[in-house]
């Protein structure tokens, strides 16, 4: 009667998980978590090296750090000790950084099948993770280690529904030693998931750009900066300033090894080559055409074009020809028109193959005059983006109310077409992107849009890591009153329950593809509740990994995987 009840056998005591004694000491050299523990000491040890020829290091301080990260029980404790020799930062402020500890508490993805759908089964499918983006990052690492190739974050570096009117940044909810130290560890594990020739932007604004670009120049090396980018997103005066109304953001841009990152702007490849044909045989050789028209539209470009075939053509509404009528007139009589093989097309722009890459150009940090031609394939890469070319805050904000019905969602999205900007200069057809303050969905509608524009080649891959945080314009969260309705919109012209009433769905085709979302889900390490323990909640599909048939081997891969993801920031 008072019998004890034979333990599930799919219930393995789960207690070794948050522990290191996983395995006896003598055998953990020989295990894979061993493995993984000695390959996460490597890297931290190569970083602090690398410090040290950087002079950020005292050679004396890492010879005693190397032996403590060596002897470091946990990866966890190894991070901890590395963080001792860089407390001060090179640029001489420092903030008050919240270390991490272990808890009893494993993060886990868990497939939502409400948000979640599917468009094709044959179709990309793409990611949006609902929750903290630290746990996010870390369960990320299981899969995607050193597989990501673009990186773009817009964080949090003031007090939303102040803007840019706050004060100063230390009036705001988010202190800037807040920021930073929110900041530190996301981007340790950012660069982690990086591929070699992997680069990360991030938008900031005035008041804290000298800052971030310290805590970047800590993380990711001063000489794999590349560029900090200047973004016009206003372009009217805001005439309550004082002094300066400032018009502008900034994006960073930093690469996890410069010599390797991969850059279209700067080197050309094959595959790029191959596009370019010669359908009317020039004598110029072979070339490419590029869109006319862009956005948002400028009056005096707006004008009729008869095309060869006597067909009257104009701008799409809301956009411009992105040449004067002056210097279309040029282009046309020097025959760097194209009007399709049938000469009726929308007009487009040659551009010869032969011209991208002229020697002796130096790169120029203002961007082009709207009259002058931009060429997106050569190699010189401009660090001011004017809205002409990249769109601008009100943009956004239309744009996004097209999509949700009208609904103010998000204060301050940025442009589809900045982020496609970015995209477009460091990204394969095939590039994994990642946005781990993803807000509103505008990477993941820019990285559609180009899939769009590649045909079928287009197969980048977006994962979106948002909170669902409530606010007087999100009651229900912002993950689902804006993430995931957009870009369930765009995606298949649809709202969640079938409608297709919203301006965005009358004037564009759906973008295509399947989404996964995945919410962060909790399991205590102790768990020992028949069906209920991490062995038997964590889905390993959704890592990238087959199903496992054996309560052995399912153990194992979740020792070996997880107890990284109980890290906790204090």
């Amino acid at each position: 009667m008072n019998e004890k009840k034979p333990s599930h056998p799919s219930s393995p005591k789960p207690k070794t998980v948050a522990t290191p004694k996983v395995v006896s000491a003598a055998a953990k050299k020989s295990t894979p978590t061993a493995d993984r523990k000695a390959d996460g000491k490597a890297d931290i040890i190569a970083d602090l090296e690398k410090r040290v020829a950087d002079k950020i290091l005292e050679p004396n301080n890492f010879d005693l750090l190397k032996k403590l990260v060596l002897n470091a029980d946990t990866l966890n404790e190894a991070i901890m000790i590395a963080e001792l020799g860089t407390t001060y930062k090179r640029t001489g402020f420092h903030f008050d950084k919240r270390l991490e500890k272990l808890g009893d508490t494993i993060r886990y993805f868990k497939k939502n099948t409400e948000l979640s759908f599917g468009t094709d089964k044959d179709a990309l499918t793409h990611k949006l993770i609902i929750g903290d983006n630290y746990p996010a990052l870390l369960n990320l690492l299981i899969e995607y280690k050193g597989r990501v190739d673009v990186i773009y974050i817009d964080p949090p570096y003031g007090k939303d529904y102040m803007g840019y009117f706050a004060k100063t940044n230390y009036e705001n909810a988010i202190t800037r030693d807040n920021l930073l130290s929110m900041l530190y560890p996301r981007l340790l594990l950012a660069k982690r998931l990086l591929s070699d020739s992997g680069v990360i932007f991030c938008s900031i604004d005035d008041r804290n750009m000298a800052y971030v670009r310290g805590l970047f120049d800590e993380v990711f090396g001063e000489s794999n900066f590349i560029a900090s980018i200047v973004w016009e997103r206003a372009f009217a005066p805001i005439s309550l300033k004082r002094h300066f109304s400032v018009s502008h953001d900034y994006m960073l841009c930093f690469a996890k090894n410069e010599e390797t990152a991969f850059c279209k702007g700067r080197k050309r490849d094959e595959e790029a080559d191959n596009r370019y044909t010669n359908p009317d045989n020039d004598p110029r050789g072979v070339w490419s055409s590029d869109n006319l028209s862009v956005g948002p539209a400028v009056e005096e470009n707006i004008y009729p074009i008869t095309t060869p075939g006597g067909r009257v053509v104009t701008p799409p509404k809301g956009r411009s020809w992105s040449l004067s009528k002056s210097v279309f007139a040029e282009k046309r009589n020097d025959n760097r028109i194209w009007f399709g093989s049938d000469g009726n097309g929308v007009p487009r722009v040659k551009r010869f193959l032969s011209e991208l890459r002229k020697p002796g150009i130096t790169p120029m940090t203002v961007w082009r005059n709207e009259d002058v031609e931009v060429d997106r394939d050569n190699e010189e890469i401009l660090t001011l983006w004017k809205y002409e070319e990249v769109g601008h805050s009100q943009d956004a904000t239309k744009a996004l109310k097209s999509i949700l019905s009208g609904e103010k969602c998000f204060e301050y999205p940025k442009p589809v077409g900045l982020i496609k900007k970015a995209l477009s200069l460091y990204s394969n057809n095939d590039s994994i992107i990642l946005d781990f303050f993803a807000g509103s969905g505008t990477t993941g509608q820019a990285v559609l849009e180009l899939n769009k524009e590649d045909g079928d080649e287009g197969k980048r891959q977006f994962i979106l890591v948002t909170n669902n945080e409530i606010t007087p314009l999100t009651p229900n969260g912002i993950a689902i009153n804006a993430t995931s309705k957009r870009l369930k919109r765009v995606m298949t012209g649809k709202c969640y329950d079938e409608s297709n009433d919203f301006e965005w769905a009358k004037k564009n085709k759906p973008l295509g593809g399947n989404l996964l979302v995945l919410d962060i889900a909790e399991v205590a390490n102790f768990e020992s509740t028949a069906g209920k323990t991490p062995f038997d909640v964590i889905d390993e599909t959704l890592y990238g990994q087959e199903k496992i048939d054996t309560v052995k081997e399912k153990t194992l891969w979740v020792c070996n995987n997880f107890e990284i993801t109980q890290k906790r920031l204090e």
